[in-house]
């Protein structure tokens, strides 16, 4: 199938959307009868198809055992989500796909955990154009693509510490929040993931303005990526990446314990309910 890849010249959403269209055909398949038998909605499918929208992985996923072939959506869809990334993230996503063990901080949700509802809400706030809704779905897609690498196989180690006030302020709906929080509880016991609170009392602190993750490959080399107030900075030199890790040191000696994280993330949700 080595056509359905090649696309010079194309983009990978295009090229995406010609092997979506081959496979149908292949399959003898009409857009209404694969919108039947899939329950995807005709006209979504065809904007696929045509290029013209970017998927979830899990629509990827459901197409590629509809059509029985194998993991080759999905693995087209791993790339065409760096479309909707500046270059020097779509380095950074390139080296956290591949990275085997993953340090972050931040003073929010993170990504990587944020459930659909709330990356939605989060996401909407900033869009003023015309075109607002089919931009916001197309960030949401790629932000939740990149929770695809906390599943994958060898599963990567993650040690993720939240500021205290990612969990003070909640999402506008009460049930987009209540979800957020029973998703952060679950994540706490995942076996790969060990999951911490900064909390208010630690202090003021040297990374409240933004967050910082620390990458290592297979091979042992590491990168540093910091982000915020609009700025973002990959740093690959040994001595910067040495200074960031242990400026990561200096938040996790401050920060409560995996399992009274939990505790803490419990008693949220339990302020919430009442």
């Amino acid at each position: 199938m080595g056509e359905l890849v090649d696309g010079k010249g194309e983009s990978g959403r295009a090229v995406l959307g010609r092997t979506l269209k081959f496979l149908r055909e292949k399959a003898g398949k009409s857009l209404g009868q694969l919108a039947d038998e899939t329950g995807y909605d005709k006209s979504y499918l065809s904007r696929l198809e045509s290029g013209e929208r970017l998927s979830k992985v899990t629509v990827m996923e459901d197409l590629d055992a509809y059509y029985k072939a194998g993991d080759l959506l999905v693995s087209h869809w791993r790339s065409v989500r760096l479309d909707a990334f500046k270059d020097q993230y779509k380095r950074f996503m390139g080296l956290e796909a591949t990275a085997r063990v993953m340090w972050v901080f931040t003073p929010a949700v993170p990504g990587l955990l944020q459930t659909e509802d709330f990356t939605r809400e989060v996401l909407s706030g900033g869009q003023t154009t015309p075109d607002a809704d089919e931009l916001v779905e197309e960030q949401v897609a790629a932000r939740l693509g990149r929770q695809y690498l906390l599943r994958q196989k060898p599963e990567p180690d993650v040690r993720i510490i939240m500021d205290e006030v990612a969990l003070r302020r909640p999402a506008a709906r009460a049930e987009t929040w209540h979800d957020q929080l029973l998703h952060l509880e679950a994540v706490a016991t995942w076996r790969n993931v060990t999951l911490q609170v900064l909390p208010f009392s630690a202090g003021v602190h040297h990374h409240m303005t933004g967050s910082l993750t620390l990458l290592w490959q297979k091979d042992g080399s590491a990168v540093a990526y910091k982000e915020g107030n609009g700025c973002s900075q990959l740093d690959e030199d040994p001595d910067e990446v040495l200074r960031r890790r242990l400026s990561y040191d200096r938040l996790r000696d401050l920060a409560l314990s995996p399992s009274d994280s939990l505790a803490f993330i419990r008693g949220v949700l339990k302020e919430l309910r009442s």
